[in-house]
């Protein structure tokens, strides 16, 4: 099992330079997923090309559209148009990408044509009833294992139009609100998604770039359906601010660091982290602020503070969710304790997040973290010690132990590949800013 571990050493001094983080997961996949059903050509910048986006390109290609990469590093991607899609020669493979999988379906239920969709073991595992209920109300025939709810999942042939409906969602979920909107586009009238918290907006912004009817108020998003949309001539994707959000942390921690990130998405739906660690009291200033296909883009500087234990839950949540583990190892650091509530949600990620924190987490400092049923309690300020940790093949679980160990007193990673889902050069960059 060591066999491909790998050894994370205490960083010796403090974090600098500027880094550029690779491109935003989110927007890569709604890039290349938009483009592929609207008319027209469009050069997207800064693609992601990691497992997951790749996952979208690949299941795009199979639909019809043409994905093909540029010497220039960009995608160029031809879309086909809202109705000119085709079915797929082969079962659609969504890999370990949930965004894909949730999305996709979305876009699938409003065809005139068969599909099929499968996944790798733990997208298999990951339920999907929330997105295929909301979905067969709209008129979709949907069929898999476990009363629809699990892969492989088959998407039926649609007569006619889908209908529009008001959902009132029982969660804060952008793959929900997505694949809802996305649908939303091949129904028979106006779509409202009420959620009860405001989740990630790129689905609205991007689809408002292309040309789409929608409209925001509040946590209520209503879309009415198009004949098309069409391309923007480029979009630039900006840094994912969840792979930024390992550097803020490390660099907060390790004394003596000051880092520049260049180019970070700071969508207001994503920047729950910077919310957080202000009121633990971390040293970020954002300049350079600006806008590039509806997102909001910054660089941000971040130098070495003591922390402070906080508590944060509830409407913030959506904001942060997938930050949750390295901020939890920001409070394993910090002075006092840190209380996270309202993050269940967790519980069905790529792995069972909340489980795997305290338990990993527990290894460097016995004792100091306690899971709750929706969250966990962390008592910062002790000592940690080495230890061997599990990835659980869990890309954020990678890289929030191997911050763990570079601030703590290292750490060895079971299996660190699996950061190649969402940053395939974290341990070059790693590497590099402390040297």
């Amino acid at each position: 099992m060591m066999a491909e571990g790998r050894e994370i050493h205490p960083a010796k001094r403090g974090m600098t330079g500027k880094i550029r983080v690779p491109g935003d997961k989110s927007v890569s996949h709604r890039s290349v997923m938009f483009s592929a059903i609207a008319k027209g050509a469009v050069r997207v910048k800064n693609f992601l090309e990691a497992a997951d986006c790749l996952s979208t390109a690949a299941c795009m290609r199979a639909l019809g559209a043409s994905v093909e990469r540029r010497e220039d590093d960009s995608l160029r991607v031809t879309g086909v148009g809202l109705h000119g899609l085709k079915e797929p020669a082969a079962i659609l493979d969504a890999g370990n990408s949930g965004t894909t999988l949730r999305l996709l379906l979305g876009i699938l239920a409003a065809q005139p044509f068969f599909s099929a969709l499968a996944g790798d073991a733990s997208l298999s595992r990951r339920p999907m009833g929330r997105v295929v209920e909301p979905l067969v109300r709209m008129g979709a025939a949907i069929r898999g294992r476990d009363a629809n709810r699990f892969l492989p999942l088959a998407v039926l042939p649609r007569e006619g139009r889908l209908r529009a409906m008001d959902y009132e969602s029982p969660v804060a979920s952008a793959q929900v609100k997505s694949a809802i909107l996305l649908a939303g586009l091949y129904a028979d009238g106006k779509t409202t998604v009420e959620e009860p918290a405001l989740s990630r907006d790129h689905t609205e912004r991007m689809l408002g770039a292309f040309g789409a009817r929608i409209r925001r108020e509040d946590a209520t998003v209503t879309i009415e359906p198009v004949d098309e949309l069409f391309s923007p001539e480029e979009i630039i994707v900006p840094g994912d601010i969840s792979s930024a959000a390992y550097w803020l942390v490390a660099a907060s921690l390790i004394e003596g660091s000051d880092i520049l990130l260049e180019d970070v998405g700071v969508n207001p739906t994503r920047t729950g982290i910077l919310d957080v660690l202000s009121a633990m009291g971390a040293d970020v200033t954002l300049s350079n602020e600006r806008e590039s296909g509806g997102e909001a883009l910054a660089d941000i500087r971040v130098r070495s503070a003591s922390l402070r234990g906080t508590s944060f839950g509830g409407a913030i949540i959506p904001r942060l969710i997938d930050e949750i583990p390295i901020l939890a190892v920001a409070a394993l650091f910090a002075a006092g304790d840190t209380v996270i509530s309202g993050a269940a949600e967790l519980r069905v990620k790529e792995t069972d997040r909340l489980q795997a924190v305290t338990t990993e987490l527990n290894r460097l400092v016995p004792g100091a973290v306690e899971a709750t049923q929706d969250g966990m309690i962390i008592h910062g300020g002790r000592a940690p010690s080495p230890a061997v940790c599990r990835t659980y093949d869990d890309h954020r679980m990678a890289m929030s132990l191997a911050v763990a160990g570079l601030a703590g007193e290292g750490v060895t990673l079971d299996a660190p590949a699996c950061v190649n889902i969402s940053y395939p050069s974290f341990y070059q960059t790693m590497d590099r800013l402390v040297q």
